[in-house]
């Protein structure tokens, strides 16, 4: 039986996290006392309950779990946000989080020079699905009633949100690396009715990198506006090892009118931490409002006046903040190679994926994601051993993800397989851990030991 520590669950921050509770409470000791009252065993014997339950998860903070785009945070962010929540800010106003709401503007303007913008207009929001809306609310605003295009592999939520906008939406067919396809965009544009086109930086199917410098100049053609899904890829623009058509686009990344990224994807966030970013500051006035009570306590611009989600969570930015203060989004950082690191795993899977003649691998990673196929006679049939593999991998304690994408993304050529569906389902693996690099033979391990047994089994 392995002891706690042992298997991931860190405990060692809690002892630093009472002695940060005992620094901040010295802030306020001009305060009157008061006697806070907590009933130690009714609360012990729910969060006892709440640990038991919590229990029937996947581990996702273990190396084994390579399935899903789940990455813990990292303790400072954890022991932040546990810190804040103590005094519970609100990042509306200033009111509600005065230290909170500096600590994100510093945040986000630390992510607008990643990118490359000294000046710029944006916010923390509750998610990438959020900042997303925002972004795109802004472009109808610019082009009323004009169509959002996006590729097939973009995230289903552009086609959500332009329905909730009244907005026309849509999708545009990929190439066979899964990145949107120039040529049939160009097709679309000059139909004409085009307000804005996404670029996916980073598909969360198979981290394609849609072709950023070929979509730029045809903003220049044809004057739509360019918004950046960088929701699951933003960050990688600081790693030293991307390929040269990816890391063309990355280079590009600045010129794009809006961005988008989650935090609580690369960044280390708990969940709750998405960041919209334009440009242009001047869309600002796009969020002006008449509010029925006026915060008095600073003249200083509100977060609340920028934002279309009004009460947001403090914790969150004080978290962001303290983990970019430990772990600087420089490149050569530490931050940096822990991205480096997952992206070196994911191309190590693939090749071995690609030397074994089980598998039908997908195209080569762009980022730190792994797609292939279990090869079979026939397509449905790959499908159906690809769903017994995932099962019987995770029998074993390896957890890994199933996709449903099209067979083009798949190197047929030479393998014999009859084409009875435009679709497969395979198996994904997304290698965003740093220890999933360490961890890759055991991994292969008990994913070759599932594959004898689920082949025989067939």
């Amino acid at each position: 039986m392995h002891d706690a520590k042992s298997i991931g669950l860190e405990k060692e921050s809690l002892r630093v996290l009472s002695s940060a509770l005992e620094r901040m409470e010295k802030e306020f000791t001009a305060l009157p006392a008061t006697e806070p009252h907590l009933d130690v065993q009714a609360v012990t014997r729910v969060l006892t309950d709440v640990a038991e339950r919590l229990g029937d998860n996947y581990p996702y903070f273990h190396p084994l779990y390579a399935g899903q785009m789940l990455k813990p945070p990292h303790p400072i962010a954890r022991l932040a946000y546990a810190l804040a929540l103590w005094i519970n800010p609100n990042n509306h106003a200033l009111d509600g989080g005065r230290a909170s709401s500096h600590m994100e503007k510093e945040a986000v303007a630390t992510i607008a020079r990643m990118i490359g913008w000294t000046t710029h207009l944006g916010h923390l929001t509750s998610g990438g699905t959020m900042a997303n809306l925002e972004a795109l609310w802004v472009a109808g605003q610019l082009h009323p009633g004009a169509t959002i295009l996006a590729s097939e592999q973009a995230h289903y939520t552009h086609g959500r949100i332009s329905g909730v906008l009244g907005l026309p939406f849509e999708a545009i067919r990929c190439d066979r690396f899964g990145c949107l396809d120039r040529d049939a965009l160009k097709t679309r544009l000059d139909r004409g009715g085009v307000g804005a086109v996404v670029a996916t930086i980073g598909t969360t199917a198979t981290g394609s990198v849609d072709p950023l410098p070929a979509l730029l100049d045809l903003r220049e053609q044809y004057g739509f506006r360019l918004h950046a899904d960088a929701a699951y890829g933003g960050y990688f623009g600081l790693v030293d090892n991307l390929a040269g058509s990816t890391r063309r686009a990355y280079d590009r990344l600045s010129e794009v009118d809006s961005l988008v990224i989650d935090s609580h994807k690369h960044g280390l966030q708990p969940y709750g931490c998405g960041c919209v970013l334009f440009r242009d500051p001047t869309v600002g006035r796009f969020y002006k409002h008449d509010s029925p009570y006026t915060y008095f306590s600073s003249a200083e611009l509100h977060l609340g006046e920028i934002s279309l989600e009004c009460s947001r969570a403090g914790a969150a930015a004080v978290a962001l903040w303290a983990t970019m203060q430990l772990l600087p989004l420089a490149k050569g950082g530490e931050f940096a190679k822990g991205l480096a690191t997952g992206r070196r795993a994911a191309l190590e899977l693939h090749e071995q994926l690609r030397a074994d003649e089980r598998f039908v691998p997908g195209f080569v990673p762009e980022l730190d994601i792994v797609v292939w196929m279990v090869r079979a006679p026939r397509i449905s049939e790959a499908s159906e051993r690809a769903r017994q593999l995932f099962a019987e991998a995770a029998r074993r304690q390896l957890h890994l993800a199933l996709a449903e994408l099209p067979v083009e993304f798949f190197h047929l050529e030479g393998t014999n397989i009859q084409r009875d569906a435009e679709r497969v389902t395979c198996l994904r693996s997304v290698l965003m851990k740093p220890e999933h690099e360490a961890w890759l033979d055991r991994i292969w391990s008990i994913l070759d030991a599932a594959t004898d047994a689920v082949l025989t089994a067939s």
